[in-house]
């Protein structure tokens, strides 16, 4: 895996972002949430660190300490000189200026500067008076005159607000507030980005009406991301608050919950998990021997949290305060975020895949009865098993014959559900055919509809929540591909055959593809965020194809919205780079 790029994304539902974001401020409370986050010795250590900092800044601020006056000179030489002072100096330069003139060389010779008077000439054309021959060679031993006569005496002000002279004030934190400030009209997806050896969340921004694209904010994160989910669930509160949250699983078996609303944070919102300050598990060696030195053993699993990188994320409307995961320790915990950070899993399940290391893992979206309560999984034991998160043990799986890469439900038809393999095929399955034909926990049942969509694994996969059978994949071939699958459900025909067809493929410059995902909003229901193993993002507006609005269109208006008019550009739209535009 390349040491650069993007791994996963997803979008924040328009509306549920702050127009005006908050600005992260370190102060007493913060540091008794950080020490009570961060687990026993932490709040004295961060304590330390910040006398330490206050300690250099002020020992800064010495060195610089201003004038009363709150102004400064720009000459050090001539520091608090007055006019008075500054006038004598002026005279004794016109004075020395005089007796150079009368100076004559010690053998009777006369100088450059001294050369004597002559009678002024009464022809106007006549320069000699002015020595013009010797400008360049003259040394000046008098004061500067002019424009920048007083230099010495001019001073400047470190802020603005302070100089009397400037009647325009400028408010920096106003300026800012308008620089964040959000509209309503925008839309909002997070990013989990690897550059080099920094690791970040990169908060993107979508101007759909003016096709614009840029990073809002971003947050440092301390370990590499592997998966991100948005909830709506403010963590360790009981209430029915909401807000903006992004949860995050990395390298680290730690799970992270960041506020999306905060600007330049510090310090995550919740951990799921261990707190920092305990020993986190570590792989050991096997043995002593060369051979076994190089194998190494990797910590037990156990109840309470992960020990191995977090996989997998995902969070449910229905239940809010709950969030499943899955780990390379071959675990699937459920988290409960009513509890108080750092927090231990309600629920821990080691046996789904048969102790290997669970891959993928989807709620059901559904508001249908019991469907609301329904898990999608996959593990590397090449298994898919749909289970009901309250009796786990009588799920039923279904084996696939490959890796598998990413699972999905259909939000058009709840009880069926996607997959997405590395040998490059879409699998189609309907959960109510796995159980008929189930013979010990494993179904003979065939897929709905196999696609083969690319030479290569195929890392990314969205049903399209606006429009039926509307599909993307993306793969390692660097292709991202539109499907329309037609069938008598999407066509309103009874008897029809079911028809699948690419309405479109683009490579859009991302390198090989690791995620895309369908914008949730209704306002832009063919758009989509892409982004792969070059570390960039793009915004493909699918309905500025002529392809996919002749395949969609009048599916999309039966639900009385019509696509918008076609974008310049083929609807892509990326991130500016600034190198370029100071190029240009």
């Amino acid at each position: 895996m390349s040491g650069t790029l993007i791994s996963s994304l997803t979008w924040i539902p328009r509306g549920r972002a702050a127009l005006q974001p908050k600005k992260y401020t370190l102060d007493e409370d913060e540091l008794e949430r950080v020490g009570k986050l961060g687990g026993p010795g932490v709040l004295e250590q961060l304590k330390k660190e910040m006398g330490e900092l206050e300690a250099e800044a002020e020992a800064a601020a010495g060195e610089d300490e201003l004038g009363g006056d709150g102004w400064e000179d720009v000459d050090d030489e001539g520091a608090g000189e007055s006019d008075e002072e500054i006038n004598e100096d002026e005279a004794d330069g016109e004075a020395e200026a005089e007796d150079e003139d009368e100076d004559v060389d010690m053998d009777g010779g006369e100088t450059a500067q001294s050369k004597p008077k002559t009678k002024a000439s009464s022809d106007p054309n006549d320069l000699s008076a002015f020595n013009m021959d010797e400008y360049d060679n003259e040394e000046s031993k008098g004061v500067a005159m002019g424009a920048f006569a007083n230099v010495k005496g001019l001073a400047f002000y470190r802020d603005n607000n302070d100089d009397p002279y400037i009647t325009l004030k400028e408010d920096e934190d106003e300026t800012e507030r308008e620089e964040l400030a959000l509209l309503p009209t925008d839309s909002m997806f997070i990013a989990a980005r690897t550059t080099s050896d920094l690791s970040s969340l990169d908060f993107h921004v979508y101007d759909d009406p003016n096709e614009n694209l840029y990073v809002h904010h971003d947050l440092m994160l301390p370990s590499f991301p592997l998966c991100v989910e948005w909830l709506d669930f403010p963590s360790g509160s009981s209430s029915s608050a909401t807000g903006s949250y992004v949860a995050v699983g990395t390298f680290d078996p730690t799970i992270e919950i960041w506020d999306a609303d905060l600007v330049d944070g510090l310090y995550p919102q919740a951990i799921l998990g261990p707190s920092p300050s305990l020993e986190k598990p570590q792989p050991k060696p096997l043995g002593t021997g060369k051979k076994k030195r190089k194998q190494l053993v990797q910590p037990a699993a156990n109840a309470e949290h992960h020990v191995q990188p977090v996989l997998t994320l995902s969070w449910t409307p229905h239940h809010r305060h709950l969030l499943l995961s899955g780990s390379a320790d071959a675990t699937i915990k459920l988290w409960d975020l009513t509890r108080e950070s750092p927090m231990g899993a309600v629920r821990s399940w080691d046996r789904i895949h048969g102790g290997e290391k669970v891959q993928a893992v989807e709620w059901n979206k559904s508001s249908a009865a019991g469907l609301d309560k329904a898990v999608l999984s996959a593990g590397w034991d090449r298994r898919v098993r749909v289970w009901d998160s309250r009796a786990a043990e009588e799920g039923i799986a279904v084996a696939v014959g490959s890796d598998v890469e990413c699972v999905r439900w259909d939000p058009w038809e709840p009880t069926s559900f996607y997959v997405s393999l590395e040998n490059g095929l879409i699998v189609a399955y309907d959960s109510r055919t796995l159980s008929s034909s189930a013979s010990n926990g494993l179904s003979s049942a065939q897929p709905k509809y196999t696609l083969s969509a690319h030479d290569g694994a195929a890392a990314a996969l969205d049903v399209n929540p606006h429009i039926r059978g509307c599909i993307v994949t993306g793969g390692m071939d660097k292709l991202v591909k539109i499907w329309n699958v037609m069938d008598e459900e999407t066509e309103g025909l009874k008897g029809r055959k079911r028809e699948i067809s690419m309405v479109a493929s683009r490579d859009l410059g991302l390198g090989k593809v690791f995620t895309s995902r369908w914008s949730p909003d209704a306002e832009t229901p063919l758009t989509l965020a892409a982004a792969g193993s070059k570390a960039t993002v793009q915004v493909w507006d699918v309905a500025s194809n002529a392809g996919a609005r002749k395949a969609f269109g009048e599916r999309l208006r039966r639900h009385g919205r019509e696509l918008g008019e076609m974008k310049k550009g083929g609807g892509i739209v990326g991130v500016e780079d600034e190198d370029e535009e100071d190029e240009e």
